[in-house]
């Protein structure tokens, strides 16, 4: 998408002389990134209180943590990252169970994320910095900007609903709603959703892309074959289904949220493939400083099916946000 731009990595964590990831899930462990992608970004461990992230992070500037979504990991921002870079220091974690991160068997609802990635900032050396949020990474980051405001300026939203905060729509309703979140219930499973995917997980996961991208083929058979390689790694499965097992835990946590309104400045973006026209409602019932977008001939997947559709929209919301750091 562009060419490569000076970047500065953060200070690592890690203890000196540490080795830095390598091999698949890594910043130069994956196919098809951008020209010069590695010349500014580089991966790392963080232990965040016993936890261990993986986290990939370059450019220069005010911090801006990319939280990702289900069934994805730091990949899914590969086309927006460099863009970034020119303006931020970009940091982009895999959240505890997904793609190299540790995969605990507890603590995948709201709160304990975003305290987790609250602490991962701090321990970063960030006390301020911007978030943005797709798919279950928008229930972490509603909650970071709930839970602890302070330290976060401003926050984009993308393509996502909230459990506690969206209607739970009905069990048997119309066919768009059905092909769009049943698997929120198959996920919520006990065991034999993992029995039934295990050994699968091409088929499973390349539904899902599949049928909610704008088109089969607007997330690309490569990206979905790593996807589909991290959704395989030890204990990768499980800890995906434990977020949608938590959601019980994380629809309490926003019916108490929901009580007292955000102030800071909310970005919702959302594609119009698949009911885009309700994210900005949803949103305006969370926070008072509130812009929306739809993207054009976008499904669910907004940051790998129109980056620059994406760019366009947040690098100017956030622009304030750089001017007076």
């Amino acid at each position: 998408m562009t060419s490569a731009l000076p970047g500065a990595a953060m200070r690592s964590v890690t203890s000196p002389g540490a080795v830095r990831p390598s091999g698949f899930g890594t910043a130069t462990g994956v196919p098809g990134l951008p020209a010069g992608f590695c010349d500014v970004f580089s991966s790392r461990y963080v232990d965040v209180d016993g936890v261990r992230l993986h986290t990939v992070t370059g450019g220069q500037g005010p911090a801006l943590l990319l939280i990702g979504g289900w069934p994805q990991f730091w990949y899914q921002w590969r086309h927006v990252m460099l863009p970034l870079a020119g303006h931020y220091t970009v940091i982009v974690a895999d959240a505890r169970g997904t793609g190299l991160s540790d995969k605990p068997a507890t603590g995948y609802d709201s709160a304990t994320c975003a305290r987790e990635f609250h602490r991962l900032m701090e321990l970063l050396g960030h006390d301020r910095f911007a978030v943005v949020g797709h798919d279950i990474g928008v229930w972490t980051a509603y909650a970071m900007a709930a839970d602890n405001p302070g330290p976060i300026q401003r926050m984009a939203l993308v393509d996502a609903i909230i459990p506690g905060v969206s209607a739970s729509p009905p069990l048997l309703g119309d066919r768009r709603t059905s092909d769009f979140l049943w698997h929120f219930n198959f996920n919520r499973a006990l065991d034999v959703n993992e029995d039934l995917v295990r050994g699968r997980e091409d088929l499973y996961f390349g539904h899902q892309f599949a049928t909610k991208a704008s088109t089969p083929t607007a997330v690309p058979a490569s990206a979905v074959a790593v996807y589909v390689q991290a959704m395989r790694l030890p204990g990768a499965l499980r800890a995906g289904f434990e977020y949608y097992r938590a959601i019980d835990e994380t629809m309490a946590q926003s019916l108490e949220r929901k009580k007292r309104k955000l102030t800071l400045p909310v970005l919702a973006v959302a594609g119009d493939a698949l009911g885009g026209e309700n994210m900005e409602n949803e949103v305006r019932s969370l926070a008072d400083d509130v812009r929306s977008t739809v993207v054009a001939d976008c499904g669910h997947f907004v940051p790998e099916e129109a980056p620059e559709a994406l760019l366009e929209h947040l690098l100017p919301f956030l622009h304030p946000y750089r001017s007076a750091h």
